[in-house]
């Protein structure tokens, strides 16, 4: 690690002002990809600004619409019962992320403020429809995410919670990296009565995306068969040494299958 100042304020107002006032700050949330990052000398940051003290954790249940404060753990999500009734989807994602030591650190709005690739928050927030909150405003999910690493956030900007709307049916499956549990491929879907929506992460060239074809079959029937014959690009995904852009196109429409039965 480079050697950075560190501090832990107590109101949002003084850690906005900090990463404000310093575009070399950067903030630390539950620190799961952040401190691995700092290991690995990849960022120089001045300074670290801690958000442990800022009260941004919990869950809140209001009317059709589920809240998750930015600093929840993921482990959290997972077991929260309101969760897993009314978006079991969103609870079996969380249950999924690293390993046990990683979901009891690692929170919704570092992963969300991080937008990884193969993250899978990602996933579920833009099938969802969630809308991200932040200090100065909210944000439509459509609109958050806007390519590799990439948020709608600007400098200093930092998210205080996540409202989900809570859909008739969901799921999330994943083809996970065996080592890391990263995604190769993850799919969620959301049904709501206007229709469905989907997202793929883990396999896109540009990070987390909506499957458009996938969504229109899904709206005229709810099934995995009517997914048949659906393909897509290679072109548009993402090539490693984990798996082909090819193999990535294929598990797609194998993988959103999975989660489509399991809704």
């Amino acid at each position: 690690m480079y050697d950075f100042a560190y501090q832990k304020p107590g109101s949002l107002a003084d850690a906005v002002g900090v990463l404000t006032g310093d575009p070399d700050a950067k903030a630390l949330a539950g620190g799961q990809t952040f401190i691995p990052v700092l290991k690995q000398r990849l960022n120089k940051p001045t300074t670290v600004v801690d958000l442990a003290k800022l009260g941004l954790s919990g869950i809140t249940v209001s009317g059709n619409a589920i809240t998750i404060g930015a600093m929840t753990r993921h482990c959290d999500v997972a077991a929260h019962p309101d969760i897993r009734a009314k978006i079991p989807g969103l609870a079996d994602l969380a249950s999924w992320i690293g390993d046990e030591a990683v979901r009891h650190r690692g929170t919704i709005g570092g992963s969300l403020a991080n937008n990884d690739p193969a993250a899978c928050y990602p996933c579920a927030v833009l099938a969802l429809g969630a809308t991200v909150k932040t200090d100065k405003r909210s944000i439509k999910a459509d609109d958050y995410f806007q390519g590799l690493f990439t948020t709608a956030l600007a400098q200093g900007e930092l998210i205080t919670a996540v409202e989900f709307p809570i859909p008739e049916r969901s799921a999330y499956e994943k083809f996970r990296n065996p080592a890391s549990r990263y995604a190769i491929v993850g799919v969620f879907v959301a049904k709501f009565p206007d229709g469905v929506r989907l997202a793929i992460t883990g396999a896109g060239q540009n990070g987390v995306f909506r499957h458009a074809a996938m969504e229109k079959a899904l709206s005229a029937n709810f099934s995995p068969d009517a997914l048949n014959g659906i393909t897509t690009p290679a072109g548009d995904m993402n090539s490693d040494i984990h798996a082909s852009a090819e193999y990535r196109a294929h598990l797609c429409g194998v993988i959103a299958k999975r989660a489509v039965a399991k809704a």
